[in-house]
């Protein structure tokens, strides 16, 4: 692969899967039958991104605010979560993939969140793909446990406030272990983020595509890293072509 193609190719990819609940309706399904189907867009995904050389690929799975859905949804989520870790990991082992999570694990169970703990600690070593699970995760949330961290530590004197930056606060964010997005898609037809990674979003290309989750397939995303090689990211400077002129 060429220089030029690696350019191309995003580094960090960032996904809102929206549409498992709407997708099952429309089959007059459960909701669950919905959230089962996604799990095998998630693999499709997965393996498009190894193919692709993509280093980061973070899922948004629950958010804070999907804790108000009703309970049995909830509850098919905390125990469909660490099934498909367990029944994938060994694969993901095998491919080179090193799972973490980011947001507030504090009120999953503990089946959940040793699942979450197991995971990491079976794939630390790899790197060909490192793929984050973002559960109960808000970006909100996220800034606020930051800056109550900063506070903490002004009040400590571990750090001053002529310390703060940009630099500083990425650094207590739950995703100060990764670079910042590339490319956001969102699938389901909706035009927003909700809640999903909105500091480190600053930048990032965004792709909003009309399928449902769980029909999304490997050549969507590679579809979305086609879009993604032909856009312009300036960062707020001219474009090189002008720069020239």
């Amino acid at each position: 692969m060429s220089k030029q193609a690696d350019i191309s190719i995003p580094r960090h990819i960032g996904i809102i899967m929206d549409g498992n609940g709407r997708w099952a309706e429309k089959q007059g399904k459960p909701r669950s039958f919905g959230h089962n189907a996604g799990t095998e867009s998630v693999r499709r995904v997965v393996e498009a991104c190894l193919t692709k050389g993509v280093k980061y690929l973070t899922l948004y799975t629950f958010s804070t605010e999907n804790n108000k859905r009703p309970a049995e949804e909830i509850d098919f989520l905390m125990n469909l979560v660490p099934s498909t870790m367990s029944r994938e990991l060994n694969k993901l082992k095998e491919n080179g993939v090193c799972i973490h999570t980011i947001g507030d694990l504090l009120h999953f169970n503990n089946m959940v969140a040793d699942c979450c703990r197991q995971s990491f600690e079976e794939t630390k070593n790899n790197d060909k793909l490192h793929l984050i699970i973002a559960m109960n995760y808000s970006s909100r949330s996220e800034i606020q446990r930051a800056v109550s961290k900063i506070c903490s530590d002004c009040k400590n004197n571990v750090i001053t406030t002529d310390d703060i930056s940009e630099t500083l606060i990425s650094s207590y964010l739950d995703t100060k272990n990764f670079p910042d997005p590339d490319l956001i898609i969102r699938t389901g037809g909706e035009y927003r983020l909700s809640n999903f990674m909105m500091w480190q979003a600053s930048y990032s290309e965004l792709l909003f595509v009309d399928k449902l989750w769980p029909d999304f397939t490997k050549e969507d995303l590679y579809d979305a890293i086609g879009s993604y090689s032909h856009r312009d990211r300036r960062f707020g400077l001219i474009n090189n072509k002008n720069n020239e002129k």
